[in-house]
């Protein structure tokens, strides 16, 4: 099968597809012919090695943990799950960046039928970290939420849980994206110069920081109090200011899967894509992913 590899860190250039052998599913697990797997910015951090002190890579490595496809084989212990079941899942060895993949019974949710493989490939990681997220700073209605990165790939589907939630959304972001911001029922701002003076006068409760680069401190000097910050990207933040910094893992599981996905079955929660790459244009997707300014999620189709 094919499957994406790096041998080094370094930028997109090290990244390359090999052939190598499909997995045997061990006990508790099951073999996934993977229709649709996205990719993420800690994808970038972790192959840069700027995260090599948290999460250190193994080469020969593999990457990629979303993904959605077609079980084809059924592992030792399994129960619940049979072959040619359409599932959404996730992978915690780096591996789903490729044709097939061995995942955990318990890392799947059924795929409703009428969610584009594109979408359910890219629930996972973004999905879980925007529940997380929302869930970390207590929305509730009446409240005045603050995003920053509203429209990324994570950004995009907090905002709109928290306004599901009941609470008057705020979404910092580009221009660009502000129609698509305004016609999800979210206020859009501007970010850079006078960002502080304009979120000073909406008069904010709660934020949340999927971009980094000094969003905390912003929000810290705004008055919000750090129980109701939550950054998904700044991990010096929750020691030096206290404010939390609750993701994917703090919510990555089968059952938050299947919530997410039966919201876009049935219509009340969009995931944008932002462009779809076959598996051998790895390289061109992450180009893409790095330029930064990305609606939503890019996915590579093997």
């Amino acid at each position: 099968m094919k499957a994406v590899r790096f041998d080094e860190y370094g930028g997109t250039d090290v990244l390359y597809v090999a052939d190598v052998p499909v997995t045997e599913p061990a006990q508790g697990q099951v073999l996934v012919k993977v229709r649709a797997t996205s990719i993420n910015p800690g994808e970038t951090k972790i192959r840069q090695g700027l995260y090599r002190a948290i999460w250190p890579a193994t080469f020969p490595s593999g990457e990629g943990t979303d993904l959605a496809g077609v079980v084809t084989e059924i592992g030792p212990g399994v129960e619940g799950v049979a072959a040619g079941d359409e599932v959404i899942g996730f992978t915690d060895e780096r591996a789903s960046h490729a044709e097939y993949v061995s995942v955990p019974a318990e890392n799947l949710a059924a795929k409703p039928a009428n969610v584009a493989w594109e979408v359910a490939g890219s629930l996972p990681v973004a999905g879980s970290t925007a529940y997380a997220s929302v869930r970390a700073v207590s929305v509730e209605p009446g409240d005045t939420l603050a995003v920053s990165g509203a429209a990324g790939g994570v950004g995009s589907i907090v905002v709109q849980l928290a306004r599901r939630a009941g609470a008057e959304v705020i979404g910092i972001a580009g221009p660009a994206n502000h129609d698509w911001l305004a016609a999800h029922g979210v206020r859009p701002v501007t970010y850079g110069e006078g960002l502080a003076d304009r979120l000073r006068e909406a008069g904010i409760d709660a934020f949340i920081d999927t971009y980094g680069d000094g969003y905390v401190k912003l929000a810290i000097d705004l008055g919000v109090s750090p129980e109701r910050i939550d950054t998904i990207v700044d991990f010096a933040a929750p020691e030096e200011y206290g404010v939390k910094a609750e993701g994917s893992a703090s919510a990555r599981n089968a059952a938050v899967l299947a919530e997410l996905a039966g919201q876009v079955a049935s219509g009340d929660l969009e995931v944008p894509i932002a462009a779809t790459f076959p598996l051998d244009d790895v390289r061109a997707a992450f180009k893409q992913l790095e330029r930064g300014h990305t609606r939503g999620k890019i996915v590579l189709l093997p």
